[in-house]
This record gives C-alpha cells, sequence and structure tokens, in this order.
C-alpha cells in the first residue's frame, strides 16, 4: 500500500490557486466524513445549498517526484473548486495530526462585541519595544458599493519608508488566537478578533474578510491607527500607509451603464472612492487619506437609493417622484431627451434550418410526421445597427452610448424588398404549418421558405448572388444545410498525464459535436503544407479552411483557429493521429493560446501551470546577495536575475555563457542569495568533473565565505556523508555520484547543479542516469558547449533538467535529429531553437565583455620530410586498405572502431613518429611539428610571453618536456595523472615558468589561465568547441593582454582536412544554440575518404 500523501498549504495554492484557498477556509466547519482511501481523499462539504458536496481528491507524483492533487466535486464548479480546497485544507498533515478544536465563534463574537465597546481611535501600545523582522499589516480592497474586502499580509518593516508592495499573504485567524505569533501584537489581535466576528463575505468579493457589520467603522479606525493599513485594487494599484483626514461632503452623481440605463453613485470633492460603511467613508488613492463623507442627506435613506436597479427612460418618472419628497433637488436624476433615427434600411437574409416534429402539406411539401428539419429564409432589416423584424411600427432601441434612440421605421422600403424574395420563390411560412418549439418559433419570426427542399440547392448556387448585387446581406447559419457548415462551438478536454498533457478536441457544428484530431489528420493529408511554417505566414487569420468530416460533411473554420493547433502539430509530430493529443507539460502557454476562446475541461490546471512558467512580470532585476565577495558585472547580473526567475517558477534551465564569462561566479551568486533569502534549507548539489572540485572549493572561499561548502572526494569522504545536511553546497564529481547514489539519495537537495554539463551527453552512462535518480527541487545545468558533436547530446541534458520537454530520446531522434543533422532541415532547426530558447540562456564574448583584448588565431602549416612523409603514406595506404576492409565486410556503421584507429595512426605520424611506437617509426629522425614548436617557444619566453602548449597527447608532451629540459626552458605541466593541480597552475600564473604543457582533456576546462597571452595547439581535434575551451583559459574576463593562438597543422594530411570538415559542420550548433564554432565528430563515407587521401 502506498504511504498517504504529505503536502503543504503552499502545495495547495499551487495547485487550486490561492484565490480559491481562500474561499475554501470558510467551509471548514461544514466538513465531514473526512477520510484517506490510499491515494485517495474523500469528504463531504456541507455549504450553502441543501445537501453536502461530495469531493473526491485523487494524488499522484509528477515527473519531478511531488504530488498532484486532481479534485472532483458534485458542485456547480465540478473540480478544483473552493470545496476541495476546503477538504485539503482539514487534511494537512499538521492538522490531522492535531486534534485541536477550532475557536468557538461564539466566544469571538463576545470577544468583539466587547472589544468594540473598549475601542479608541487612535489607540497605541504603551511599550516601545525594537522593531520585529516582520509585522503583520492590512490589506484593504474597495469593492464599489459593497462593502470593502480586507485580507492580511507580512512583511519586513521597512522603516520610515512605505511599503511598494504586499508581502506575503497571511489569513491563519484561529491560529493566532491560540498561541502567540511573532509578528503580531495585542493590538492586532484586538483587530484580528473584531474582524473573525464580522458577516461572511460575499464569495464574489477579493480578500478574506468584508468589512461590514455594526464594528466596521471602529475597526476601519483601528486600523488606521496602526499606521499598517494599505490598498490595493486591480485598476489603481497599491498605495499606502492609509492615513485618517478630515471629513469631505459629498452628493448623489447619476451616471449611465453600458445600455443608457441611470444609475446613481455617491461622489465627493476631491474625487475619491466611496467605502459604504456604517457611516460612509472616503479614500483617496491618490493622498493615502481615509476619512468620514457628509452626504449632507440620511445615509440609511442614501444607502437605499444606492441600491437601486438601473433605471429605463420609463421608470425615471415614478423614481424622481418618490425621491422627491425625501431628497434635495440637486440630488436628484435629471430629465433626458431622446433621439430619433431615420436611415434607408439595409435589408439581410438569414438561412438556416428549423428543428421541428413535422409539418402540416402546404405548397409542394408534403405532410410529415418526425423529427425533420425545415429550410427557412428569415429576412430582417438593419437601421444603422438596429436590426428589426419586417414591420412598420416605430422602435425604441439603445445604441452603442447607452442612450434610448427611437427608430423611424421605413414600412414602404421594407415592403419592397420583400416582393423582391417573393419573385426568387420565397414564401411566408405559417406558424401554424409547422411542428416545432414555441422558442424556436420565435426567434424566427417572419420566416420564409421555398416551394420544396429540393430548390435550394439551385437558390443557394443561382439567387443568393442576385440578391447580394440587388445589397442584401446574407448570412449563412451553421444550421443551413446547404451551405458549407460553420463551427459554432470549440471544446477540449485536456487531462495531464504521465507524458504532459492529453488534449481531445471536439468542434460544434449542425447541433452535435465532431472530433476535431480526424479532420485535421485529413488536412494535413489533403494539403502537406499546413504542417510548413512558410504557409502559416502566407495564410492570413481570416481565411476560410475547409475541414472534411468522416461522414463527408464540410465545416469552413477560420485560420486563426486552427493555425495554432498546427504549429505545435508541427513542431511536435510528423504526422497527426486520431489520438489525443500529446503536449509536453511546458508547453502549457501555448496550449493555453491554442485554446483561446475555447471551451475547455482542465484549462485551470493549464492555466495555473503557465502562470507558473510566464510569471506576471517576466525576469525582474535582483540585487547580488550581500554576503558575496565580488562585484557581478551587468551581464552577471542578469543571469543571476534569470537564475532566480527560473527557481522562483519551478523552472530548469541550462546557463551557457561563453567560457571565461563567470558561470561558476553567477551560480555561487544563486546558491548565496538562496541562503540569504531563508530558502536553503537543503544543500545544493553540485555535481562536476574531477578537475574541476578545487577550482570550485577555492572561487566558493573567496566570493561567497558565508557558504558552507563540503567536497565528497577521495576515500575519506565516506565518513562526510553523514555531514550533507550541515552544508549549503555539497560537491561530487561524475567519477563518483554513481558510485555513492545510494548515500546521496539519502537526502533531499534544493539544487542540482550540474557543471560541465556535457558530461552527460550520454544519456546511457551511468553518471547521466545517477544524477536523474537525486532528489531536488531544483535543477540546473552549466555549460559552454551545450552542443559538441550531436542534437542527440542536447535532448540528454533536457531529458535530466526537464524530463519529456522534447519527448523521449527515440521519437527525437525522428523527428529533430534526422531532418536537421541529415537532411538540414532549416524549418525543423529554427523550430526546435525557438522551443528550446526560454529555457537556455547564452551570451557571447563579443556581445557582453567587449573589454577583452584581441584574440588572434594563426593556422601554422609544417611540411612533412623524408622519412616522416614516406611513413604517414605508408601508413595512409596500410590504413585505407584496412578500413576499406571492413567496410566491405562489416558496413560502414559496424567499422567505427577500425576507421578511428585508422585516423589515430595518422594524427601520431603527423604529431611526431614515436607516438606509433613500432621499430620503423622510432628509426624515423624527422619531426617536422615538434621542430617547428622548438623554434617557437624559444623565441616567444625571449620575448616575454607566457605560453599554453596543448595537445590531446599526453605522450606528445611528454615529448615536448624532454625537449624543453635539454635547452633549458623551464615549464609546468598537468595532464590526466597530475594530482595536484593547483601548484603548476600557481607557479604559472605567478610568473615563475613561462610555458605550461597541458592535456586538452585535463585541462581544458575549469583553468582560470589569464597569465598567459599565447596559446599553442600542437594538434587538432575533431570538436572545436573543445579547442575553444582551451583557448578560453587565457581569453576570460580578467585577461589585460592580446591572445595569440596557433594551431600547428600538417599541410595537406588528415589534419588540414579536419579542419576543412569542421568548417561544414560547424553551422548545426549555431543554428539551435545561436553561437557559431561548435561541430560533430560524425562524418560520412565520402568525408572518411576524403580524410584518408593522400598527401597533398
Amino acid at each position: 500500500m502506498s504511504a498517504t500523501p504529505e503536502y503543504s498549504h503552499r502545495d495547495i495554492a499551487l495547485w487550486l490557486g490561492e484565490a480559491v484557498v481562500q474561499r475554501g477556509a470558510r467551509h471548514l466547519a461544514g466538513i465531514a466524513q473526512l477520510r484517506w482511501h490510499r491515494q485517495q481523499l474523500l469528504a463531504e462539504v456541507q455549504a450553502e445549498a441543501a445537501r453536502p458536496y461530495h469531493v473526491d481528491i485523487a494524488f499522484r507524483l509528477n515527473p519531478f517526484g511531488r504530488w498532484q492533487a486532481l479534485a472532483e466535486c458534485t458542485c456547480p464548479v465540478g473540480h478544483q473548486c473552493e470545496h476541495a480546497a476546503a477538504v485539503l485544507l482539514a487534511a494537512l498533515p499538521a492538522a490531522v495530526s492535531r486534534e485541536v478544536a477550532a475557536v468557538n465563534p461564539a466566544v469571538l463574537a463576545w470577544l468583539a462585541d466587547f472589544q468594540s465597546s473598549q475601542a479608541k481611535p487612535g489607540k497605541t501600545s504603551s511599550a516601545q519595544p525594537s522593531p520585529p523582522a516582520q509585522q503583520l499589516y492590512y490589506l484593504l480592497h474597495p469593492a464599489g458599493q459593497h462593502a470593502p474586502g480586507l485580507s492580511f499580509f507580512k512583511a519586513r518593516p521597512a522603516g520610515e519608508a512605505p511599503l511598494r508592495q504586499a508581502g506575503e499573504r497571511w489569513s491563519n485567524l484561529d491560529g493566532a488566537f491560540r498561541k502567540p505569533i511573532s509578528f503580531i501584537d495585542e493590538d492586532d489581535l484586538a483587530i484580528l478578533r473584531l474582524v473573525h466576528a464580522m458577516p461572511a463575505k460575499p464569495r464574489w468579493s477579493v480578500g478574506d474578510y468584508a468589512l461590514a457589520g455594526r464594528n466596521d467603522v471602529a475597526v476601519l479606525q483601528q486600523l488606521l491607527a496602526t499606521g499598517r493599513l494599505y490598498v490595493e485594487d486591480s485598476p489603481l494599484g497599491f498605495a499606502g500607509p492609509l492615513t485618517a483626514a478630515a471629513p469631505r461632503s459629498a452628493g448623489l452623481d447619476w451616471q449611465r451603464d453600458g445600455l443608457g440605463r441611470l444609475f446613481p453613485q455617491l461622489s465627493c470633492q476631491p474625487s475619491a472612492l466611496c467605502l459604504p460603511l456604517g457611516t460612509p467613508h472616503y479614500l483617496d488613492m491618490a493622498r493615502g487619506e481615509v476619512g468620514e463623507l457628509q452626504p449632507g442627506a440620511d445615509w440609511a435613506l442614501l444607502r437605499q437609493v444606492l441600491a437601486l436597479p438601473p433605471l429605463a427612460e420609463a421608470d425615471l418618472p415614478l423614481v424622481v417622484n418618490a425621491l422627491r419628497e425625501q431628497l434635495p433637488e440637486p440630488l436628484l436624476p435629471a430629465a433626458v431627451s431622446q433621439p430619433e433615427l431615420r436611415v434607408e434600411p439595409t435589408p439581410i437574409l438569414i438561412l438556416d434550418r428549423l428543428p421541428t416534429f413535422g409539418w402540416k402539406e402546404h405548397r409542394d411539401y408534403d405532410f410529415e410526421l418526425g423529427r425533420a428539419d425545415y429550410d427557412i429564409a428569415i429576412p430582417r432589416f438593419d437601421y444603422a445597427g438596429f436590426v428589426l423584424e419586417p414591420g412598420d411600427a416605430d422602435s425604441q432601441q439603445y445604441n452603442n452610448e447607452g442612450k434610448l434612440v427611437l427608430v423611424r421605421r421605413n414600412g414602404p422600403a421594407e415592403a419592397r424588398r420583400i416582393k423582391e424574395l417573393h419573385k426568387l420563390g420565397l414564401k411566408t411560412v405559417a406558424p401554424s404549418r409547422l411542428v416545432a418549439q414555441a422558442d424556436d418559433l420565435a426567434k424566427a419570426r417572419g420566416l420564409m421558405g421555398l416551394s420544396h427542399e429540393r430548390d435550394w440547392p439551385l437558390f443557394m448556387r443561382q439567387d443568393l448572388d442576385k440578391l447580394r448585387e440587388r445589397g442584401w446581406r446574407i448570412e449563412i447559419r451553421p444550421g443551413c444545410r446547404h451551405q458549407v457548415a460553420e463551427p459554432k462551438a470549440w471544446y477540449a478536454a485536456i487531462v495531464e498525464d504521465q507524458q504532459g498533457w492529453a488534449v481531445a478536441m471536439e468542434v460544434e457544428f449542425d447541433g452535435q459535436r465532431h472530433a476535431l484530431a480526424p479532420m485535421l489528420a485529413d488536412l494535413v493529408q489533403r494539403q502537406p503544407q499546413w504542417l510548413k511554417a512558410s504557409h502559416w505566414s502566407q495564410c492570413e487569420d481570416e481565411d476560410r479552411v475547409i475541414l472534411h468530416t468522416q461522414a463527408g460533411q464540410r465545416l469552413a473554420v477560420p485560420a486563426a483557429r486552427i493555425k495554432p493547433l498546427l504549429k505545435m502539430l508541427a513542431e511536435l509530430f510528423d504526422q497527426v493521429s486520431e489520438a489525443p493529443l500529446q503536449i509536453s507539460l511546458h508547453d502549457a502557454p501555448r496550449l493555453l493560446d491554442a485554446l483561446s476562446g475555447w471551451q475547455a475541461e482542465g484549462l485551470e490546471r493549464v492555466r495555473a501551470f503557465a502562470r507558473r512558467l510566464q510569471g506576471a512580470a517576466g525576469v525582474s532585476a535582483v540585487a547580488a546577495p550581500r554576503g558575496l565577495q565580488l562585484a557581478l558585472r551587468p551581464y552577471q547580473l542578469q543571469g543571476l536575475s534569470w537564475l532566480q526567475y527560473l527557481r522562483d517558477h519551478d523552472l530548469a534551465g541550462i546557463l551557457a555563457d561563453d567560457m571565461g564569462l563567470g558561470k561558476t561566479a553567477q551560480t555561487l551568486a544563486h546558491i548565496l542569495l538562496e541562503k540569504e533569502a531563508g530558502r536553503l534549507q537543503q544543500p545544493a548539489l553540485i555535481v562536476l568533473p574531477t578537475s574541476l572540485i578545487h577550482n570550485w572549493q577555492n572561487e566558493a572561499r573567496r566570493f561567497a565565505p558565508g557558504l558552507r561548502v563540503l567536497a565528497l572526494h577521495g576515500p575519506q569522504r565516506h565518513a562526510d556523508f553523514a555531514r550533507i545536511a550541515e552544508h549549503d553546497l555539497v560537491i561530487t564529481s561524475y567519477a563518483l555520484v554513481w558510485r555513492d547514489l545510494a548515500e546521496l539519495k539519502q537526502h533531499a537537495y534544493h539544487l542540482l547543479i550540474l557543471d560541465e554539463a556535457q558530461a552527460v551527453k550520454n544519456a546511457a552512462a551511468r553518471a547521466a542516469e545517477a544524477v536523474r535518480g537525486l532528489n531536488a527541487r531544483h535543477r540546473l545545468a552549466l555549460t559552454g558547449t551545450p552542443l559538441e558533436n550531436h542534437l542527440g547530446e542536447l535532448w540528454a541534458q533536457f531529458d535530466f533538467l526537464l524530463p519529456g520537454f522534447l519527448g523521449d530520446e527515440k521519437s527525437f531522434t525522428r523527428l529533430w535529429r534526422q531532418p536537421i543533422e541529415k537532411n538540414a532541415n532549416a524549418e525543423r532547426q529554427a523550430l526546435l531553437a525557438r522551443r528550446i530558447k526560454p529555457f537556455i540562456l547564452r551570451r557571447k564574448k563579443d556581445e557582453v565583455a567587449r573589454e577583452l583584448p584581441t584574440k588572434t588565431e594563426i593556422v601554422h602549416e609544417v611540411e612533412l620530410q623524408g622519412a616522416q612523409r614516406e611513413l604517414y603514406e605508408t601508413v595512409r595506404a596500410a590504413m585505407d586498405k584496412k578500413v576499406a576492409q571492413a567496410v566491405a565486410g562489416k558496413g560502414f556503421a559496424r567499422s567505427h572502431i577500425d576507421i578511428l584507429d585508422a585516423l589515430l595512426k595518422l594524427r601520431q605520424v603527423c604529431c611526431d613518429p614515436r607516438l606509433l611506437k613500432t621499430d620503423s617509426a622510432m628509426a624515423v629522425s624527422e619531426r617536422a611539428k615538434l621542430e617547428a614548436l622548438l623554434g617557437m617557444l624559444p623565441e616567444l619566453v625571449a620575448e616575454g610571453r607566457s605560453v599554453l602548449v596543448f595537445s590531446q597527447f599526453t605522450s606528445m608532451l611528454g615529448l615536448i618536456a624532454a625537449e624543453l629540459d635539454a635547452i633549458g626552458l623551464p615549464y609546468v605541466k598537468l595532464s590526466g595523472s597530475t594530482r595536484d593541480r593547483v601548484t603548476p597552475v600557481a607557479r604559472f600564473q605567478a610568473g615563475e615558468v613561462p610555458i605550461f604543457l597541458i592535456s586538452l582533456k585535463a585541462g581544458g576546462v575549469g583553468l582560470n589561465l589569464t597569465r598567459a597571452d599565447t596559446v599553442i595547439h600542437v594538434d587538432p581535434w575533431w570538436n572545436p568547441a573543445a579547442e575553444a575551451q582551451a583557448t578560453d583559459r587565457a581569453h576570460r574576463i580578467g585577461q589585460d593582454k592580446p591572445v595569440f593562438v596557433y594551431k600547428l597543422i600538417v599541410a595537406g594530411s588528415i589534419e588540414s582536412r579536419i579542419l576543412q570538415l569542421q568548417q561544414r559542420k560547424a553551422s548545426l550548433a549555431a543554428g539551435v544554440l545561436g553561437e557559431d564554432g561548435l561541430d560533430t565528430v560524425k562524418f560520412d563515407a565520402s568525408e572518411l575518404a576524403s580524410l584518408l587521401a593522400p598527401l597533398g
């Protein structure tokens, strides 16, 4: 049996919305039969209805390992309602475990009366304690002519300055009555008791309570005395603190509503809002003032007048006569003159069908009994916007300004137009001839028909155009059986499942609902261009698209309705099926847009999820944490704000800034800000390459000394597992995370961060599988190269961050990798880039760090000579033959190892023959590349240069080191076998040695070597991103000298062809990520032939 789900008040608010939760709190006293059945919560809620509502709440885990609640209720709302909120509140673990009786309402009422009798305006506490960390604040919500709402929030006092916005909402009055709360003082408790005893607020009103009842003015005075009363109104904003002010005179102002009806409104000078309390008060938002209104008449009488329903012109005399005895003349509504309208009418012909139970014999129609549709035409006349039935009686109508207008009819003109219909065969059908619902007949008053049903197709083809030419406006309703149907309503049912949102769609026409998916499938099969973005731009929203039902009916829909759906289909699927549409959870905003105007079940859950993704105001700027010992650059502050935005909306993402732009610093600032805000209740776990552990420790020590850091490294780490929860930042490596997974899974983490996240590009690798199994509230990836070799690496990272966002690996390969990588489909590439863009923040050096000195790349070609050249040709010919045999025997795809071995040997010959370790190679005395390097280094050192020398081959670094020893040039070296990485870096940065030999794999990431102004790549690597990372050890923030990058390339060899291969394939990452210079290690048979070509 599964454990009972655990959740918090915050979870309930995320599931249902804070407003629903606040309304639900009123029903706590009406809950009965509360019980758990496995992972299902059942209860009855007695609300306003005569019978209790039955609530059924099912719990299940979402892809992030957090509980989701799906509630159904027998109330009119049906699901995710306030009654469900009440049940969830009542079943909170804290509430279930503590059987504490609720405060007796009668006791609270007595306390309220007593407090009211003792209350004195302006009363303040005599004690002057030190300001608390937080205080209770009050929020007033004006509600027009109804009692204003009141809610509460807690916030940190801003000294003498007013608050700029409301803080965290608070509504636990019962808890405050039971035990002291730090931010609530005795004055607050007195107010809360009065408020709690007030009448229940209307369901529609804003706030937790209504400021109403006999104590409303006393409560308002006490609220003003606290100096902590603010006001919030959706159109007017947030203001305060409110202060008491002098009374103002008031009067009645008569306004007109949208229908031209009069209604009274209390007004004052200067202008302010009216608060209809026991004694009327005003609220001046601009000045933050509240005071009494003096209306100049009996307030009880005025409240009755203000409750008047809107008055039509015919109502005015009655009301004015009744009020004249009670109110002075200036307060009465004035008489209103009525304008007249005289225009030539525009004839309208409406084509429709009338559902009947049969008809009597008439014209060519035989007697009919039983359900049948009757084809009708309904004439109407448009008088400048007023559509009227045929007739000659003048008509009273309200115009757009709400004024009553007398429409003068043109009877002769209408009669001439009716005769035009008679000539085409349309005759008036007496209602007595038809057996139909009275309501249907009333809507079609004056209906006309043809001699027989068989006459309608010809009339539609020929006569409609004649009528249009004569000035008739033709309106064909969806029910018309002789025309392409028009949709009446759009329906969707949305269910959240393990794959995301399952969306079933229907469109209603001809009184029936039809599944939309088969019609869309038929459309894209008939017109495949609907899955192409180029077609969407050519098609206007108003264009009519013809859909076909499986029964052969035709439906004309506006393109604006289906374009958003087809766009999602194009991005998510290669074909449209008849099954419900499966959409990722993180596509909630686009799904919400696509279903705008639909009647959709389950849309509230989508809307709530979309709000979390979009946020109310996007990415808001945040300040650097106080304890950060580093001045962040503007773009780094933007990066910090973006990370905070992701955390605030429970999203994940990739910080993909260029190497050297300070991803580590931004991440440390993010973690430190979480700690200072009190959100870092659990540690942040960072997984990174082993070589970066010391770098992260040093950076944290320098820039964020307030963080408690624990590095899980070496054999002693086993003793540290129990201390994980005591630290803010825990560091482990990819090499250890899968080995220590059982111990790491014993803890939950606030943040799970992958540095150099391209390390998990193989989704099946043990480290990649391990990090997916860790429990973390928020996930983040850091990498300067999110895409190195192929799009599958990008999928692997998103599968860790947002599982299911890009589908499973198989469908991603079919829908994205193959069209983009193999077919160079630019449209699919643009769609993918747009899809992932919100979750990747990528800045380039030339955009945000323009103060960096220049970087100059120089390709230094060397020629193979003598025996070394002969050795290259010998090895090339042998490897070409070997690869050809392997491909012939096993096929190209299965010959990968043979191919890589051949290419490796050729690259080794280019670097130094001794790398082959064969007798013939060891006998070769020519070493072109080493000789070129040894010709460069002494001269560079003599010029005062500091040089980084990178190679893929650690044995090549050994050969270089031996030569440097022989000529007496000092150096330090770092490779995968180097245990002490700190000392060589420190010596080089201090200027003790001018040369740093580094293996590309061991030192290509995580090092800050801004002492260097020269970088030499002894041999090229397939992936230029790896070379760029290595180069950026020197060309990064902090560098103040121009950087020269030399690439030693053997002319005409495999190395020069590697460069060409890189350039041809570099556009893949640029198109998806918006960054040039990344590449793929994959190549096809034709490219292999080029790599194995002879020198030249």
